[in-house]
C-alpha cells in the first residue's frame, strides 16, 4: 500500500521517493547503490526522528486520522486468532462501522468490538466513516452482554469521529442507544479493556471507552469534539482548529496527566502508519499485561474499583 504523506511529513516523503527509486532501478545488486541507499536510510531515521520530536496537537490530531494508519480490523488480524464476527443488533439491521465477534488472545477466549473505518474510499463509504448508527451501538451491545453471559473479557477499540448525526439514526434512538452502552458497561461483571487506537470523537466513542483500563496510542486523541468543530463554535472559523486542538488538550500526553487514560502505548518511529506489525506487538503486550490484573481481581472489587475510576476522573485546572 501506498504512503500518504501529511503536509509536515513531506521531508520524509523525499528521502522515501527516493530510496524507493534506487531500490527500483536497481535490477542487480551494486556495492554503491547499496552504500547510497544505507545513507538515504540513515538520513531517513535522522528527519523521522526530527519531525516527530515536537508535534504539535494540531499534527497528532491528523496522525490520528493518518489515511495509513492501522485500523481495528487490521489489529484483529495482527493481535488475536479464530476471530468469529457477529452480526446485527437483532432489531433493525447491521452497522458495519462498528464490528465485533468472538476471538482468542494469546490463547485466552475474549469478545472484541471495535469502530472500524475501511482503507479504501469504497470500504470507507459502506462503513460510513465508522461513524455508527444506532443499531452499530445496539450490535455492541448485545456483545457486550454476551460477553458478560459467557465470562469473556471484553476488549473495545475506539476509532471513531463521533457517532452519525443523521436524521434517521436520530429517529432510531442514537442518544439512547448511547446511553445503554455507557450503562452496561459501567455495571458489567467481566474485565473491560478499551484502546483508542485513532481518533476518538464525542459521544460515539465513549459509548465502548467505559473499561477497567483505557489505554491509548500514542498519536490518538480523545475529545468531546473534534478541533474543527469546536473552532467553528467557539471562533466561528474552522481555520482556527489549530488554536481549538490546543485548548482541548485531547492528546494522549494531555490525558495520562489529567488522569483520563491508564497507559500510553508509545508508537513505533514515524507513526504507527509506518510499523503496524511493531504497533500491534506493543499492543499485544499491553493487552496481556493489563489483561492478566484483571483476571485476578473478584467480581465485586473489578466492579467497585471501575465505579471509583469513574467516580473520581477528572481535575479542575487553577489559573
Amino acid at each position: 500500500m501506498a504512503l500518504y504523506y501529511l503536509d509536515f511529513e513531506k521531508p520524509i516523503a523525499e528521502i522515501d521517493k527516493k530510496i524507493a527509486e534506487l531500490k527500483t532501478f536497481s535490477y542487480h545488486p551494486h556495492p554503491r547503490i547499496a552504500e547510497e541507499v544505507a545513507s538515504l536510510e540513515k538520513q531517513l531515521q535522522k528527519a523521522l526522528a526530527k519531525v516527530y520530536s515536537n508535534l504539535s496537537r494540531w499534527q497528532r490530531t491528523q496522525l490520528s486520522r493518518h489515511f495509513n494508519r492501522p485500523t481495528f480490523l487490521d489489529y484483529v488480524e495482527r493481535v488475536f486468532s479464530d476471530f468469529l464476527e457477529l452480526h446485527g443488533d437483532r432489531k433493525f439491521g447491521d452497522d458495519p462501522a462498528i464490528v465485533g465477534g468472538l476471538a482468542r488472545f494469546q490463547g485466552i477466549p475474549v469478545m472484541v468490538v471495535g469502530h472500524q473505518k475501511g482503507r479504501t474510499v469504497k470500504e470507507k463509504m459502506a462503513r460510513n466513516f465508522g461513524m455508527p448508527n444506532p443499531e452499530g451501538y445496539r450490535k455492541a451491545l448485545r456483545l457486550m452482554k454476551l460477553a458478560e453471559q459467557f465470562g469473556k473479557p471484553l476488549i473495545t477499540m475506539i476509532d471513531t469521529p463521533g457517532a452519525y448525526p443523521g436524521q434517521g439514526a436520530e429517529e432510531r434512538g442514537q442518544a439512547l442507544a448511547i446511553a445503554e452502552d455507557l450503562q452496561a458497561m459501567a455495571t458489567l461483571r467481566t474485565p473491560i479493556i478499551s484502546v483508542i487506537i485513532g481518533e476518538g470523537g464525542s459521544g460515539g466513542a465513549l459509548a465502548l471507552g467505559v473499561g477497567d483500563r483505557l489505554l491509548m496510542l500514542e498519536n490518538a486523541t480523545y475529545s468531546v469534539i473534534s478541533p474543527e468543530g469546536c473552532a467553528a463554535i467557539l471562533w466561528k472559523a474552522e481555520t482556527e482548529k489549530e488554536k481549538a486542538a490546543e485548548a482541548l488538550r485531547g492528546t494522549a500526553i494531555d490525558l495520562l496527566e489529567l488522569g483520563v487514560i491508564d497507559e500510553v502505548l508509545l508508537e513505533p518511529l514515524g507513526g504507527a502508519h509506518r510499523d503496524g506489525e511493531g504497533m500491534a506487538r506493543t499492543l499485544a503486550e499491553s493487552l496481556a499485561r493489563h489483561l492478566k490484573d484483571l483476571q485476578q481481581t473478584p467480581g465485586e472489587q473489578l466492579l467497585q474499583k471501575r465505579y471509583e475510576k469513574y467516580r473520581y476522573m477528572g481535575r479542575v485546572l487553577g489559573g
